[in-house]
């Protein structure tokens, strides 16, 4: 942060603009799946077709990822971030014109829903970089604090877009489209910020590690995790409807997992960034997170409420600590960017193909069993990259002897 930024922004500001943009980086994906019974009852789209709609995004989340180091160079992070915001309001608005105008539904509902997460993408990109250069100091307080603020944005989106779907009178379109306010309410406040930035922060950013053993451990890691979030967001309230729930409360129970993300996203990177050794973490918390889903997919449905919190906790955990682990395998900021790029981009575009597979095998099969099995599959996956990624190595660097050993 360089010394005239610190004199035009006062960091309370800075920091309320931060926590404003990570409010909006989830409604966006999660307020799809509360829906999804609603928008095919009503435009005809079939199980692949709802599976493809929880994909893409996520595809194109991963894909936008790419597009930070340019957007760096080209406007600075300070720009990028208001533009990502504005591409969020953008397809949260598209989303849901397709509906209200009475045409185009299903066209406008998948551009707009790729189009918001190419916003949340590229904003996730941008966020971290964005956090140490204004507050050096208390970088980690910071992260989780957007972090939680994240999976509390999450969880609203979640738990009120149904009542507003069908309070308000429109039905999804509206509630899918008014979720456009909060990020031009968030736009509003970063715009003044930005400008003061303007010109202020051009930087570098690192060189992917392409061939680099960890880097591809830690990236497995990133993207296996991060499927299981996808898959928990877009499909878990049509797996609860399924098992009875009405779409109230399978979108109540939604947010309630959402909001067990808050806590554990803020207290296991300070935990784990104490350690040297990060495996214990993976095991705990990828184990905990297919237990409990299998639990709530195939389990009494007593226990759901109980199970939705512990899966938002070892969700909540695991997104925290594949941050925070591409933090600690990096050995410098810039070692750290391009570690960043390759996890989030390369991680997310393959995470998209967990939402994907799942609905396939829910359409295969009827019934849920095969669908959770794939989302075992998928942990023990990300178990298993989680182990090599937790070591204390980091990116670049030859392993100690008694490692090879």
């Amino acid at each position: 942060m360089t010394a005239h930024h610190a004199k035009a922004t006062h960091p309370v500001l800075v920091g309320l603009g931060i926590m404003l943009i990570a409010f909006n980086m989830r409604p966006a994906l999660t307020t799809i799946g509360p829906l999804l019974n609603d928008i095919r009852a009503e435009t005809g789209l079939t199980a692949a077709g709802a599976a493809v709609l929880t994909t893409l995004p996520v595809f194109c989340l991963g894909l936008a990822c790419a597009l930070g180091p340019w957007v760096i160079r080209r406007f600075g992070p300070d720009w990028g971030v208001l533009l990502a915001v504005v591409v969020v309001a953008l397809g949260s608005v598209l989303r849901g014109l397709g509906g209200l105008a009475g045409t185009g539904a299903l066209a406008t509902l998948f551009l707009g829903a790729c189009l918001a997460a190419a916003g949340i993408g590229l904003s996730g990109v941008l966020l971290p970089g964005l956090v140490k250069r204004d507050f050096p100091r208390h970088a980690g307080p910071m992260t989780g604090l957007y972090t939680m603020i994240l999976c509390l944005g999450a969880a609203t989106g979640a738990g009120i877009v149904v009542p507003m779907a069908h309070g308000l009178g429109g039905g999804w379109p509206l509630a899918l489209s008014l979720w456009a306010l909060p990020c031009l309410v968030a736009a509003l406040v970063w715009a003044p910020l930005a400008m003061r930035g303007s010109g202020l922060h051009r930087s570098t950013t690192g060189r992917p590690p392409w061939r680099d053993r960890v880097a591809w451990q830690v990236t497995g890691f990133m993207g296996l995790q991060s499927s299981l979030a996808y898959i928990v967001f877009g499909w878990l309230p049509a797996v609860l409807q399924a098992r009875g729930l009405s779409a109230v409360d399978a979108g109540f129970v939604t947010s309630i997992m959402s909001l067990g993300q808050a806590p554990s996203a803020l207290l296991v990177p300070t935990l784990a960034s104490r350690a040297r050794d990060q495996r214990p973490f993976v095991v705990g918390l990828v184990v905990l997170c297919a237990a409990v889903f299998a639990g709530l997919a195939l389990g009494p449905r007593g226990l759901v409420p109980v199970l939705a919190i512990l899966l938002g906790v070892s969700l909540g955990g695991l997104f925290g600590l594949g941050l925070t682990i591409i933090v600690l395998r990096a050995r410098n900021a810039e070692a750290a960017a391009g570690l960043s790029i390759l996890s989030q981009g390369v991680g997310y575009t393959f995470a998209s193909l967990g939402p994907l597979g799942f609905g396939l095998a829910h359409d295969a099969s009827g019934g849920w069993e095969w669908p959770t099995a794939l989302f075992v599959a998928i942990a023990s996956g990300s178990l298993l990259c989680g182990l090599g990624a937790g070591r204390d190595r980091q990116v670049g660097i030859a392993p100690r002897r008694a490692e090879r050993g």
